[in-house]
Parts: C-alpha cells; structure tokens; sequence
C-alpha cells in the first residue's frame, strides 16, 4: 500500500502527477489519499499531523510524504523505517516525530537521482519512485546510505492548531491522553470545557474533544469553531491538568 501525505492541495495537478509515477512504476499497488492539504511549508505541523494519523495503516505500508520548501535546496533525502512502516521524504524535520516516538527506527539517505529531474518537483521525481519501489521489488542498496536525521523536532506534544478541516475544527498537536476531562483549554482569550461528543455541547458552543486519531481537537456544535474563535493555524492552546513536562 502507498499512501500519499502532502501540502499539494486538490485543485492543482502536482498529486496527479504523482499518481502518474506510482501507476507506472508500481502497478497494481493501492494508492490512499491520506492528506493533501497539510498547512503549507509547515513541516512542524505535518509531523505532528503523520504521527497521529500513520499508526492506522498495516505494516509494511509505504508513506510518500511531502512537504518541502527547501526542495532543490542542500537538504537530503530520506527513507525511514518506524516499526515496520516506510517514509520517503525530506529531511526537514516532517519524519523526525514519528520517528523519535518509534519502538524501531532506521534511516538511509537517498543516493540515488533520475537522468531527468526537476529543481523544484523532487516529490515526483526522487520520492515517487524511490516509494514506489519500496512498495514492489524493493530498493537496490546502491541508492541508498545509512543515514541519521539532521532536522529533529521536539517529540513532545505541540500546543497548538495544526490542522483545521473543512468543518472549522482545529486540531492541536496533543495527545487526549495528558488530560482529565475536568481540565480547561484556553485559546485567544476564550476558555472552553471538555465535551465527549458534538451532542453534548449547546448548538454553537464551542468546546474541546479528543478526536478520532487521538489528538485534543476544538470544535463547535453544528458552527465552525475557527470562525466563532478567529482561530488560524500555530495558535497557541494553553491546558489545565497537563503535565507540562509532556509539552512545548
């Protein structure tokens, strides 16, 4: 299985282009639309993004993962292993997350460059193939180098939006597990209370969840919580009931 998470969006041709490699080069091979509108060069949010929501594919599965604004740049090119799963991508910091939370890491620098490659499209051009390899007959160890991770985030969870869907929900970069339900968010002056499910809340009331991957999401009844709120992406969320020790 290859799964695609990118900053390309929907409405521009970059995800078909890829689309056109991996069905070339591996054909037959189930391509999954996980995410293509992680906040744009943001490769903080993406990692926190990939490290929640890559834990519900089987392993062996094949991340294609982009987002990369110093591509054509001296960043390298990166194949992670975590746990038996695969990520081609940049060394920006985007793998690093997912990586430093592994029980079982490895990394190998990409090598190996197409007789034809663009400056600025290596996501078609260097990690399309190399995943899609990675999904089929595998790599020749030619292409590759041990490597470490020259860009590492903090692993600890992130308190602040790094998502927010097509409802006006917001995501944040923590894990539901650091808090007690009796515990208050605070974002942008406004204080909102736990809520197990959209149903409990009055209609229009904002309030904090933990949503379907794990992460503490603020949402609205029925009402989009970024707009109620003036929310927008690396707001920061301040929590009652966290240890703060477990956040940065």
């Amino acid at each position: 299985m290859l799964i695609l998470f990118t900053d390309y969006g929907a409405s521009d041709p970059y995800v078909g282009q890829i689309k056109a490699v991996l069905h070339c080069d591996a054909p037959g091979i189930a391509v999954v639309d996980l995410l293509h509108t992680v906040p744009n060069y943001n490769a903080h949010a993406g990692g926190h993004l990939l490290a929640a929501l890559a834990k519900s594919f089987p392993v062996g599965s094949v991340f294609l993962c982009v987002i990369d604004p110093g591509v054509g740049g001296d960043r390298a090119a990166l194949v992670v292993e975590v746990d038996g799963r695969y990520y081609v991508g940049p060394d920006n910091g985007l793998l690093s997350v997912i990586a430093q939370r592994a029980g079982q890491c490895r990394v190998w620098g990409i090598d190996w460059r197409p007789d034809t490659l663009s400056d600025t499209f290596h996501g078609r051009d260097v990690f399309a193939p190399v995943a899609a390899r990675l999904a089929t007959t595998g790599l020749p160890m030619e292409w590759l180098s041990e490597a470490g991770l020259a860009v590492s985030f903090d692993m600890a969870d992130l308190p602040r939006v790094i998502y927010i869907d097509h409802y006006g929900n917001a995501w944040t970069g923590v894990r539901g597990g650091l808090l007690d339900r009796d515990a208050k968010l605070r974002i942008r002056d406004r204080e909102l209370v736990y809520r197990r499910t959209f149903v409990e809340a009055e209609k229009g009331q904002p309030f904090w969840y933990v949503n379907s991957v794990g992460l503490i999401e603020i949402a609205a009844n029925r009402s989009s919580a970024t707009e109620l709120l003036g929310l927008a992406i690396g707001d920061m969320v301040r929590l009652s009931g966290s240890p703060d020790s477990r956040l940065h």
